[in-house]
């Protein structure tokens, strides 16, 4: 059996990716992260443009916040400022933006929390202790960019209040919608491998999407579903279990190494 998990490092599972596309559906409903994102005019960091460079960069910023020393998420922070700066609304954007807004980074962050909490719960079980070191330790989801640790909320409940609350604001326009759809069916990767595993990949994102934002992506799910998505996990689960932790934290530890690689060399981190 695993050990307990007592850290967010612990939980850094790499079969968490499966819910990967689910969390950025949840970080971008909500309207400004949303419109940030499909907006941006950040080419580097378009996703349909340039997919290994911009998932590379998502997997070493949870790789760096959960398993990173400070220096690493200082070093990181400043490459990821870097890129933000010029992700802001325009006189054209039906919201206002600015990556650099601690409130939206929060959000993001709590999603990342929740889908970590998740695909811990899937795979290993609920937490022993979910107001213990984990949780706690979490807050760095946000601060190793610009929010502050108090805005991090205190304990559990305060984190269950604040994600009540954020949630009843989210909304998914068609705009973003459409964007969201082709990260489920994988169209950002070459046609022959979206029309092979989009609908596999779809299927299992809508799984681990709550139902509230399965919703707003207009995305049906029936008991059938929820059955046949239950026997997955059930599957990855077992297979987890059974890792070596290295083989667990894979992609994150590799995306780390390399993370220390670029920073020994000069090499750009994003």
């Amino acid at each position: 059996m695993p050990r307990a998990t007592t850290r967010l490092g612990d939980a850094v599972l790499g079969a968490g990716l499966l819910a990967g596309s689910a969390n950025v559906i949840m970080q971008l409903a909500h309207p400004s992260v949303g419109h940030g994102v499909v907006e941006s005019r950040v080419a580097r960091g378009n996703l349909y443009r340039h997919p290994v460079k911009r998932s590379r960069t998502t997997v070493t910023y949870l790789a760096v916040a959960a398993l990173g020393t400070e220096e690493e998420r200082r070093a990181y922070r400043r490459a990821v400022n870097a890129a933000h700066a010029g992700v802001r609304s325009t006189a054209a954007s039906p919201v206002p933006y600015h990556a650099c807004d601690p409130e939206l980074q929060l959000w993001v962050a709590a999603c990342l929390y929740r889908g970590f909490e998740d695909v811990h719960e899937a795979f290993l079980g609920p937490l022993a202790d979910p107001d213990g070191e984990i949780y706690r330790s979490s807050a760095v989801l946000g601060t190793t960019l610009q929010v502050r640790q108090d805005m991090w909320p205190p304990d559990r409940a305060a984190f269950e209040e604040y994600w009540r609350t954020a949630v009843e604001q989210i909304s998914i326009d068609p705009v973003v919608r459409e964007y969201l759809m082709g990260i489920a069916e994988l169209k950002f990767l070459p046609e022959v491998v979206s029309r092979a595993l989009g609908p596999v990949h779809r299927f299992v994102t809508t799984g681990f999407l709550p139902a509230r934002f399965r919703d707003e992506m207009q995305l049906g799910w029936t008991p059938r579903d929820q059955r046949r998505f239950d026997r997955l996990c059930r599957v990855v689960a077992l297979a987890v279990r059974l890792s070596p932790p290295p083989v667990r934290a894979f992609p994150f530890n590799v995306c780390l190494w390399d993370l220390r690689r670029r920073l020994r060399t000069g090499r750009p981190l994003v």
